[in-house]
């Protein structure tokens, strides 16, 4: 249930500007257009402040200077990241009762304080820690470690010695640990299955969207560093690594054994090759096919179509040299203009 707040408790706490009455009361976030009395709004997109002047807000969440719009405000730097964290503390998830549910097997070892849901599955050698809460239906391999406070919904397999740090938030329908795909083939065209050895080891603080998958290493380990972000519906093949803090929007696929850097941000269904590295502080845009490492932070977009790949790769060739040929062809457009004026 939500909680209510003033707006000098959240200033107290959370930092930032008041602008009018530091006792308003605030129980709801809500955007600008929807907001009522009792609701604190948040501006964070410029094209938005049109919407200050009609908003019913009690108060806003904006960037200095103060404008035009409610009797009160904070101001703040960063709004949209003020925003998240006054909605958090206003909408704290429901922590349930903890023990283990009578249909619950449980072989592992889990912790006094933990939430085991119905038909809820741990397997031998498995430990679930300190508050840590496991909806129904979920699978926990034998020898699988989960840390403090982490929570997974419903429905969601963590397949053998894989291990979740703290904090993490699971949602439905992620397998965590699947055989990675790799397979050696044969000289008829059959294909031999390569033993999965490896495992998925996760950070503390990361979120998995609803139906993502994780596969575990085929020799050594899918690394999923602290912090790091994932939507719904992601692949991430066998020993891929993700470094801390990273985040990737729905249905982006990374094939396996590729590294991602740190604080790197990968737009919906961008598709990532396997064996490639990206850099620290990279930005792939959404859609974007990375067919090559990318060795310097900065913002990466392009795709290119479908196309027989012999021919594919000559056109690519071409693609990759536009600017030098551009260079050349102003070149020769100077120097037939000076013959002409010889002329």
């Amino acid at each position: 249930m939500a909680v209510a707040l003033r707006l000098d408790e959240i200033v107290a706490r959370l930092g930032g500007e008041i602008v009018g009455a530091g006792d308003t009361a605030i129980s709801r976030i809500a955007t600008l257009e929807h907001a009522g009395p009792g609701d604190l709004a948040f501006l964070a997109n410029p094209r938005y402040r049109h919407q200050l002047a009609s908003t019913r807000a009690s108060a806003v969440i904006m960037a200095p200077p103060a404008a035009n719009g409610p009797a009160a405000a904070i101001l703040t730097s960063q709004p949209y990241l003020y925003y998240a964290r006054v909605a958090q503390w206003l909408n704290p998830p429901p922590m349930p009762e903890s023990g283990v549910h009578p249909s619950a097997v449980v072989e592992g070892e889990v912790a006094a304080t933990a939430c085991i849901g119905p038909n809820v599955w741990i397997g031998p050698g498995a430990r679930i820690g300190a508050d840590v809460v496991i909806a129904a239906n979920c699978s926990i391999g034998a020898e699988v470690e989960i840390g403090s406070g982490s929570r997974l919904a419903a429905n969601v397999a963590v397949y053998p010695r894989n291990r979740l740090g703290a904090r993490c938030l699971v949602h439905s329908g992620v397998v965590i640990g699947a055989d990675g795909f790799g397979f050696a083939r044969e000289a008829d065209g059959a294909w031999v299955k390569i033993p999965q050895m490896g495992r998925v080891l996760i950070g503390d603080d990361v979120e998995i969207g609803a139906g993502t998958t994780i596969d575990r290493g085929a020799l050594d380990d899918t690394v999923i560093a602290d912090g790091v972000k994932l939507d719904n519906q992601i692949q991430v093949g066998h020993n891929v690594k993700i470094g801390a803090h990273s985040a990737l929007a729905g249905c982006v696929g990374i094939a396996g054994s590729a590294v991602i850097g740190a604080r790197c941000t990968v737009g919906g269904a961008a598709v990532i090759l396997g064996h490639l590295e990206i850099a620290d502080d990279v930005n792939v845009s959404a859609g974007t096919l990375v067919a090559k490492s990318i060795k310097e932070a900065g913002t990466y977009s392009g795709t290119v179509p479908f196309l027989e790949h012999g021919d594919w790769l000559k056109n690519f060739s071409r693609l990759r040299h536009l600017d030098a040929m551009a260079d050349k062809i102003r070149a020769l457009e100077q120097r037939l203009a000076a013959l002409e004026k010889k002329s």
